[in-house]
């Protein structure tokens, strides 16, 4: 073997092994998505870039999804300052005027969205059971899907380590 192959062939080994290293270790991206507040305000992924976003389908016939309610509202009040947001988004089926009595009773501290059209739930993969979470970094990529209740404790480790940097 000459020395032109010998280098050729190392060169192409590099070549796939960090196209497989990238491939492995590259995240998808969240979708482009924006959301409407109850309050009627836009909120769009997009601008909250920098910040450690956890997107929560949710419903108000949701026994999971009220379970998971005081969690949420004490982890965002321990993170928000910190890089934190939620954007809790109220599933289609859901009546708006359900939704608002619940996010006033439980006095919900992070916006709280209508997705009245689907379009959300249609950006994320058809979204169809509640509770579901995506967890969304800092850079935008996707960091992990929750179908079901928060497991908060490994919310927090994954808060602490993301937020901080």
């Amino acid at each position: 073997m000459t020395k032109t192959k010998f280098i050729a062939g190392v060169l192409l080994a590099l070549v796939i092994g960090g196209a497989l290293i990238y491939t492995l270790t590259s995240r998808p991206q969240a979708p482009a998505s924006s959301f409407a507040t109850l309050e009627g305000k836009k909120i769009a992924l997009d601008d909250l870039r920098g910040k450690v976003v956890l997107v929560n389908f949710w419903a108000t016939s949701c026994p999971g999804c009220i379970k998971e309610m005081p969690g949420m509202v004490e982890t965002y009040k321990a993170y928000k300052d910190k890089g934190f947001e939620i954007i809790a988004v109220a599933m289609p089926y859901d009546p708006p005027d359900f939704v608002l009595k619940f996010t006033q009773d439980w006095q919900l501290p992070f916006p709280v969205a209508l997705d009245v059209k689907g379009e959300a739930v249609a950006a994320f993969g058809n979204v169809s059971l509640t509770p579901t979470s995506f967890i969304i970094g800092k850079d935008g990529a996707l960091l992990e899907k929750k179908i079901g209740e928060l497991d908060f404790v490994k919310l927090k480790a994954l808060l602490d380590r993301e937020l901080k940097a």
